[in-house]
């Protein structure tokens, strides 16, 4: 999860929340850090079995992540529907990053290992989290890409499925920022053995009825305390559209630049295609069904 640089657009004031509807928010968060310290709990017991008997592999604490996540959504009434196949052998995945909310979409659409900036280890709570559930920290220096590369060849050596923002910070929801290459540079490096293939996806989301249609971005000076209550206090959620695309093998390109280039279009495409649509209209109450 990467906040920094974008702040385009003006900013917007969301609907006023009523007093159940603090309620019911103050209820869902007491449920999401019962969900969340419960499932830390237990992934931190499970590794402590895991760690002597796979070292670096995970087979079964990805599960625990997965559940937490797809039990947050669920907590939230966040609705998410997935289109397309989820790869069972690439070793990246890229995808736009729009919201802290990414974050509990893409675990809960599948396994993957997130790639993130070295500082987020040491942030409060989020970097315990990170750290328990195999987040890669990367330094940005270049003088580092050589260690960035052996660090990469060791977790896709041990089946880990990595997952980036190439755009290196998150927006509005609404648009797909130029992509940065740095990240892509690894699997070009001639001590990078593995013959893999990197998946792109979409995300797309669409705000609660009657919402601004950005409502789920994070991106400037926001906040994350208070985008997350914003999000808690909502009457009815909107969802999340997950657009799985066909991977693309890095051998078929000869730099880290067009490599990124095809990803970035590539999942621009999810926002242009019109074949890339929710699957019905969003009821008028708040119960929805969950993918």
């Amino acid at each position: 999860m990467s906040k920094q640089t974008w702040a385009g657009g003006a900013k917007y004031h969301p609907l006023p929340p009523r007093i159940w509807h603090r309620i019911r928010a103050a209820l869902r968060a007491i449920a999401l850090v019962i969900l969340i310290g419960f499932g830390l709990f237990v992934l931190l017991g499970l590794r402590a079995i895991e760690r002597p008997l796979f070292a670096q592999r995970r087979p079964w604490t990805p599960w625990i992540t997965q559940t937490v996540c797809r039990g947050a959504l669920w907590i939230f009434a966040l609705e998410y529907q997935i289109q397309g196949r989820a790869s069972a052998t690439c070793g990246a995945v890229v995808a736009n990053h729009g919201s802290w909310l990414d974050i509990f979409v893409l675990n809960a659409a599948q396994q993957v290992y997130f790639v993130s900036k070295a500082e987020v280890a040491k942030w409060p709570g989020i970097g315990l989290l990170a750290r328990a559930t195999g987040t890669v920290f990367i330094q940005r220096d270049r003088r580092e890409a050589r260690e960035q590369t052996r660090i990469f060849e060791n977790r896709l050596g041990a089946g880990h499925k990595l997952l980036f923002f190439p755009e290196g910070t998150s927006s509005d929801t609404l648009r797909v920022l130029p992509f940065k290459p740095t990240l892509f540079a690894a699997f070009f490096s001639p001590a990078f053995v593995k013959d893999i293939c990197v998946q792109p996806v979409s995300l797309r989301y669409q705000a609660p009825q009657g919402e601004d249609p950005r409502f789920y971005g994070w991106w400037g000076d926001m906040g994350f305390g208070p985008h997350l209550w914003q999000v808690l206090c909502a009457p009815r959620q909107g969802r999340i559209l997950v657009v799985f695309h066909e991977p693309i093998a890095v051998r078929s390109h000869e730099t880290r630049k067009t490599l990124a280039a095809t990803c970035e279009a590539v999942i621009q495409s999810g926002f242009d295609d019109s074949s890339n649509r929710f699957d019905q209209q969003l009821p008028d109450s708040g119960s929805i069904h969950k993918a």
